[in-house]
């Protein structure tokens, strides 16, 4: 006998507390391996592919593509086990009975983004008759029947208002002794019905303002970033400070490190590199603040976050132990994340953990702006585009490359001479990355 049972959307981890069904990957009456995916989702850090720790028969889906789940709602049913397929399910092949029946549970669905090894080859066997998927329906308001048997009057000048009114007599509630109807309830009524409907209330600035503008939900990817940045406005007391840098030396040190042949360096992965040697000499800016027990922590490892444009808006991917990387190692991460970002094939642990973050926004052609902390680092650097501009260089005027450095930290965990330490050094080190030798 076949039994079925219920597969729930896991915990994805890191606190995400739903995801939205982007793409069913199964339909009902498919026969599923063990630990093939069956459903792709988003959540607000990435879009994940979700596998059924159950081998058998699609019994039931949950939910249509487009509609949010919460962690724990279920998500299909599937029939295992049993020489008998289930009922309104197809007959499956040999093969896949056999996987059906030799296991009927994985246990391997791993918190943010499936299971280990390969997904298994899925095996359709579609019938034209296949049970639709469950879909929860609203229910229409229904009007309260009417009661039925006589009607509680005596008097047939009430019987006659209310005939000649067309009033139905049994949708008035009597006054009189045990509900009797009495004339003054039949006028009541009648008053009511001709009573004329309410004035709809004028609309409100919001409406006004938003007649026919389009309305886009704040969920996913979108729904997070908003989500973040209320919160880092709101909860971190930050100050932003930047300085202007001359960086042809640091351009024409990259020139020289990718003519030299081998691996080509990227300016973002010799930002990073300043960044991480920074952060050692100002460890306060490698931090967090635990508000409930009111201590900063100073962090070990240098995780460096890095903001990436993607056709689903912002991402935040990050480099792992950044500090102990060299620019080749770094260019080469900071590639395979960027384009993971681009194709949404990042998993929850690319997008999280971070304890620091630089943001190249120059590549946008924007010389400045104020970086919002990314909850709950400490701070983000900024980096504008780097462009000629006169500068007086060596006690002349001269045409250099000029960047704009700003640098937003949480106030709470230093002061404004520690964050202008730190941004005056990663300026000196763009200016003349000589400096970094001293610490190497």
């Amino acid at each position: 006998m076949a039994q079925v049972l219920e597969f729930k959307l896991p915990d994805l981890g890191e606190g995400l507390t739903e995801a939205e069904i982007v793409r069913w990957l199964v339909n009902v009456g498919d026969v599923v391996a063990i630990d093939q995916p069956v459903v792709e989702v988003e959540t607000a850090k990435a879009m994940v592919e979700v596998p059924c720790p159950y081998g058998g028969v699609v019994t039931a889906r949950f939910g249509e593509e487009g509609t949010e789940l919460p962690v724990g709602a279920p998500l299909l049913t599937v029939a295992v086990g049993g020489a008998e397929a289930p009922v309104a399910a197809p007959t499956k092949s040999a093969a896949a009975a056999e996987d059906a029946e030799s296991s009927e549970y994985s246990g391997n669905v791993l918190v943010g983004y499936g299971t280990a090894g390969p997904a298994a080859r899925r095996r359709r066997v579609r019938r034209d008759t296949a049970p639709a998927a469950p879909v929860a329906q609203v229910a229409a308001p229904v009007k309260p029947a009417l009661p039925e048997g006589p009607v509680p009057v005596i008097s047939p000048l009430v019987r006659k208002l209310a005939r000649d009114k067309g009033l139905d007599l049994r949708e008035v509630r009597g006054s009189g002794p045990a509900g009797l109807i009495l004339r003054a309830d039949v006028e009541s009524a009648l008053a009511a019905a001709e009573r004329p409907a309410p004035a709809p209330a004028a609309p409100s600035p919001v409406a006004v303002v938003a007649a026919g503008a389009e309305r886009v939900p704040l969920r996913g990817v979108r729904g997070a970033v908003a989500d973040k940045l209320s919160r880092s406005r709101t909860e971190i007391p930050d100050a932003t400070c930047w300085v202007d840098a001359d960086a042809t030396e640091l351009m024409a040190a990259r020139a020289a490190m990718n003519a030299a042949g081998g691996s080509k360096i990227s300016l973002l992965a010799l930002l990073a590199r300043i960044c991480t040697h920074a952060l050692a000499r100002f460890p306060e800016l490698n931090s967090t603040v635990d508000t409930a027990a009111r201590e900063i922590v100073r962090l070990p490892s240098v995780h460096l976050g890095f903001a990436a444009q993607t056709p689903r808006g912002l991402v935040v991917p990050v480099v792992r132990d950044a500090g102990t990387r060299t620019a080749e190692s770094l260019t080469e991460e900071f590639a395979r994340l960027t384009e993971s970002a681009r194709q949404g094939t990042l998993t929850p642990a690319d997008l999280t953990g971070g304890t620091f973050t630089l943001n190249n926004y120059g590549v946008f052609g924007v010389d400045g702006s104020t970086p919002i902390i990314n909850h709950p680092e400490a701070a983000m650097l900024g980096v504008g585009r780097i462009i000629p501009k006169p500068w007086v260089h060596e006690g002349e005027l001269a045409v250099r490359q000029v960047v704009q450095l700003s640098l937003t930290f949480d106030h709470r965990v230093c002061d404004g001479g520690t964050a202008g330490g730190f941004l005056r050094y990663v300026a000196d080190c763009v200016e003349r990355p000589a400096v970094l030798l001293r610490t190497l």
